[in-house]
């Protein structure tokens, strides 16, 4: 059993009360507590008062619905959240990732998938161990270095401050809309391909600086995430 993992709790907002009761069945056996609602309504107020470790949130709820609530849930938390649909349509998976979701499932879903997303999004979202020099930057705001085992490289302004918020939400996923959003704050329009313009000589400039990391990854259809990796470990991630 992952010790990281376990005792971790989960926030099931799922209307299908069978549903409910299977997911806590299978959490359960994998040493996750659990807590529940039917409804959109009570989730706001219940996690102002209290702490899960990631959320599971259905996208059509009575009351208020899944894209309304992960909204607001983002505008105070950082939780991970897994948004569950059954709608397949590509609109409803990428506003679910705008609005700062982490992970999306369709239904129908098997259980045993629903807790391996899970545990694949708490381990790319939790804090990690330093376990290697590879995966130490010590980023200078004030001259827009960056600095690794002795060495260093200068950015732009913009490559910084997109280094800076990916580092930052290490193992989270932000779109381009996203890093926009963060990056050019006086709401100029700009093209969402400048952002991966900037993104690939920003990763030209962190391979000079550790040839052996792979340090921001691509995920197709979703945008960009911050998570070391040796880059013979790299795979799956669309550039």
């Amino acid at each position: 059993m992952n010790t990281i993992l376990s005792s971790k709790r989960i926030l099931i907002v799922e209307d299908e009360i069978k549903l409910v009761f299977l997911l806590e069945d299978y959490l359960h056996n994998a040493a996750f507590k659990t807590h529940s609602f039917d409804n959109g309504l009570e989730v706001i107020p219940w996690l102002k008062e209290n702490s899960v470790d990631l959320i599971l949130l259905d996208l059509m709820l009575p009351g208020r619905d899944g894209l309304d609530v992960c909204r607001e849930i983002r505008s105070f938390s950082a939780v991970p959240i897994i948004m569950v649909t059954a709608r397949i349509e590509e609109i409803d998976r990428l506003l679910g990732l705008e609005l700062g979701a982490d992970d999306y499932i369709c239904k129908p879903f098997s259980p045993r998938e629903i807790v391996a997303r899970i545990k694949a999004v708490l381990r790319r979202t939790q804090p990690q161990p330093v376990s290697a020099q590879s995966s130490i930057l010590e980023l200078d705001a004030f001259s827009f270095r960056v600095i690794a085992g002795g060495q260093e490289v200068t950015l732009t302004a913009v490559e910084f401050q997109l280094l800076q918020v990916l580092y930052q939400h290490s193992g989270r996923i932000f779109s381009r809309i996203q890093l926009m959003d963060r990056i050019y704050q006086d709401h100029r329009i700009v093209s969402d391909r400048t952002i991966d313009s900037h993104i690939k000589k920003l990763r030209k400039k962190l391979s000079d600086l550790l040839p052996e990391a792979e340090l921001i990854h691509s995920v197709y259809g979703a945008g960009y995430r911050y998570e070391p990796q040796p880059k013979t470990a790299v795979n799956g991630d669309m550039s």
